[in-house]
């Protein structure tokens, strides 16, 4: 139970990763907020958590919204009363057009979804955990925008890439409150977003090559990583762009 009793938000939490954190968590003991867009999608995933004596609670929103970090956080609180962790996993990939032809409005809203987005969770979810006497912030980027990049993902790499710098900056601001801050970097990971990868053979090959694990993450191999930095097995760890990417940085053939 490595996460029992604590109070910890989840977005993205719909679907892949964030579904799959949300899900391993409650087995943890965790009590969560689920954040996300889908909600339809977002009730079924609180309703198994609770069907399996869970304790969850639901809040559809689009973290865009300023207000919607806002809203997470006091949720945390009324309901279960504080916050512990956060795992701010919501993201999109973008158009797949190149920079050059990438128009503003896709570009903004890319980084007001993938980046933006986070520096809202944070300033909505530092003074919880400060309240709290410290926690742990777990922030989904990617090895795209990191150790390496493809064709059509300038604004995604951009947006990841700037992640790293917030992700630094709270660590350094907040570590001698007891406030760890990460980011988490998969490799290629069978979710809804990579749902070609799942059905063309041909994309899964490609892809599943750039590993030297030659296959792509399941979404649970993310959130095992994801449930290490925010337990107290990662006690020790922050300031760090932890790669779970089968080997892909170091994959040249």
């Amino acid at each position: 139970m490595l996460l029992k009793d604590k109070i910890i938000i989840v977005t993205g939490a719909s679907s892949g990763i964030g579904a799959a954190a949300a899900l391993k968590f409650a087995g943890q003991g965790a009590k969560l907020v689920l954040g996300a867009r889908r909600e339809a999608e977002l009730r079924q995933i609180e309703g198994q958590i609770i069907q399996s004596n869970g304790a969850a609670v639901a809040v559809p929103g689009d973290v865009c919204d300023a207000g919607y970090a806002d809203a997470l956080v006091a949720m945390a609180t009324e309901r279960f009363g504080g916050l512990d962790g956060a795992f701010n996993n919501a993201g999109i990939l973008g158009s797949g057009a190149v920079v050059a032809e990438t128009a503003p409005e896709d570009w903004d809203e890319v980084l007001a979804t993938n980046l933006t987005a986070s520096y809202h969770a944070a300033r909505a979810q530092i003074p919880a955990l400060q309240a709290r006497d410290g926690g742990s912030l777990v922030f989904t980027g990617s090895f795209i925008g990191h150790t390496a990049t493809l064709p059509g993902m300038g604004a995604y790499a951009a947006s990841k890439a700037g992640l790293v710098g917030l992700m630094q900056a709270i660590a350094v601001e907040h570590g001698a409150e007891g406030i760890r801050a990460n980011v988490l970097m998969p490799g290629g990971t069978l979710t809804r977003i990579a749902m070609d990868a799942a059905t063309n053979p041909e994309t899964a090959a490609f892809i599943s090559g750039l590993h030297a694990l030659k296959r792509m993450a399941e979404p649970e191999e993310i959130a095992d990583a994801a449930l290490f930095l925010l337990s107290d097995m990662a006690s020790f760890v922050t300031g760090s762009a932890m790669l779970a990417d089968g080997g892909n940085s170091i994959c040249k053939m």
